[in-house]
């Protein structure tokens, strides 16, 4: 009986061990598996894991309508609060980077379960946290484990699914993920206003309680296999870097542009990143190999990975503050305002994974990034004068835009790189994307603040200042549909 449609991927994603048995919660083989459910098996092993990042992705969209009142709570401005979500972006950033060498040590299942654990340890312990500094503790506790789920799905994909079904399989992937930032304003906001912002901790937890769950039952035993060293000076110098550049970001409104401390953090990141330079070009086994950006298609996909993760996480971050600072909107009514384009997202979705497999992946891509960027042009050309209609008008329109890019990124990335590359060219574009989320988040956090110090924080000075917020977001797709022209390999 044939265990896979796509066969050598048993042992390239490590789904292959000892001996089945009848309890449910004690792993069976692979192909013990593959065998009871047959070629629908692999659909199973990846819903399951989208379950589970969508728990991750939760845990980072639902929290930005919990900003500005944990403003109010602990009297602190945007510079300090963005520290919610870029601490837990970063978290989430750098975790992306051991986990290809986490699932060849420990296998699927194991990792799985140990980032869902943490996940739920984290936002029990967030919701409880009795002050700011402990709040954000748990937010990188979050953005760890949610860092580790995030690329299982996309590497399985690549490994299980036949060239000819991998759209129809990445916009399954993607649907889930996709989603969540849509719809977890909403549900953020109205358990804001009826619980408070400690509710939102909780958000995640039927996810990830359900997920871990059916992977106990579904996933399979891991092999026992040796995993090759790994990389941790790399992983110190890319944290150093990354950590100093939120910083960097972050102390351009508390300490100005010319300020030793902004200067002395600008300095860590250019000395963290000659370090992994000269690191990686010295060490076979870096966790970020730099031959892969050799190849054009890849390198160009990276990039729009970052330019993509910028206004995704940067517009996540600003619509539901925007709605409440400049608009006066309740949290729940902020996140209601959202609601529709999420249901634009989910008819877009299957539609865009179908498209993937029949047209270049890159063209879409392209097509995506435009009409995306153009729905921040609607909110920086009407500003405090924009109305619900518009609202959702453009917010929808955004969420068609980024229906064509999801499921299409990640294949016109990667379709081209060659088996043994693909776990590590997976977890580079994921980074890239947390990367630039990162950043998004804590620029326009930023960008914002600064603005408001010109034109005020009462209308219509407030307004203007996040018109020019969203339409630096414009202008950040503008730069990622360039690159995106780039990306179809040279013949």
């Amino acid at each position: 009986m044939r265990v896979l449609a796509y066969p050598a991927n048993e042992r390239a994603i490590n789904l292959a061990p000892p001996a089945a048995t009848m309890n449910p919660f004690r792993p069976a083989s692979f192909a013990t598996l593959s065998e009871r459910y047959g070629d629908k098996y692999k659909w199973i092993a990846l819903f399951i894991l989208s379950l589970g990042a969508m728990a991750g992705v939760l845990c980072t969209s639902s929290f930005n309508v919990a900003v500005p009142a944990l403003a109010r709570h602990f009297g602190l401005g945007q510079d300090h609060v963005q520290w919610t979500m870029t601490g837990f972006l970063a978290a989430m950033t750098v975790a992306m980077l051991p986990t290809a060498w986490l699932l060849d040590r420990l296998g699927f299942r194991r990792v799985f379960l140990l980032a869902l654990t943490t996940l739920l340890l984290a936002s029990i312990a967030g919701f409880f946290a009795p002050s700011f500094p402990l709040v954000v503790a748990a937010r990188i506790m979050q953005g760890a484990a949610a860092g580790i789920l995030q690329p299982m799905g996309t590497l399985a994909l690549m490994r299980l699914f036949p060239p000819e079904i991998q759209g129809r399989a990445s916009g399954l992937l993607i649907f889930g993920i996709a989603l969540t930032p849509a719809v977890a304003p909403s549900l953020g906001g109205i358990l804001l206003d009826h619980f408070g912002w400690q509710a939102i901790f909780l958000l995640a937890t039927p996810f990830a309680v359900i997920a871990g769950l059916a992977a106990l039952c579904l996933l399979p035993a891991p092999p026992r296999s040796k995993a090759k060293p790994f990389d941790w000076f790399g992983l110190g110098w890319l944290t150093l870097s990354a950590i100093a550049l939120i910083e960097c970001v972050s102390s351009l409104q508390h300490s100005g542009p010319a300020s030793p401390w902004t200067l002395g953090q600008g300095l860590l990141v250019i000395a963290g990143i000659g370090l992994y330079v000269r690191h990686a070009r010295r060490t076979e086994e870096a966790i970020i190999n730099l031959r892969l950006f050799e190849q054009r298609t890849f390198s160009m996909g990276t990039l729009v990975a970052f330019a993509y993760g910028f206004g995704l996480y940067g517009s996540t971050y600003l619509i539901p503050v925007f709605l409440q600072n400049a608009l006066a909107f309740s949290a729940s009514a902020a996140g209601m305002a959202l609601l529709p384009s999420g249901i634009a997202l989910v008819v877009m979705l299957p539609l865009a994974g179908r498209l993937a497999d029949h047209f270049p992946p890159q063209w879409l891509t392209l097509l995506g990034l435009i009409v995306f960027g153009a729905s921040f042009l609607i909110f920086a050309a009407l500003g405090g004068a924009i109305s619900y209609t518009a609202i959702i008008a453009a917010t929808v329109i955004g969420r068609l835009g980024l229906g064509m890019i999801l499921p299409a990124l990640n294949l016109a990335t990667l379709r081209h790189m060659a088996a043994h590359q693909l776990g590590q060219s997976a977890v580079i574009v994921s980074y890239a994307r947390q990367l630039g989320g990162v950043m998004g988040v804590a620029i326009m956090a930023v960008f914002v603040e600064w603005r408001e110090t010109i034109y005020g924080v009462t209308p219509p000075g407030i307004h203007t200042a996040y018109a020019q917020g969203f339409l630096f977001l414009a202008s950040v797709f503008a730069l990622a549909v360039l690159a995106a022209a780039f990306m179809k390999p040279a013949r």
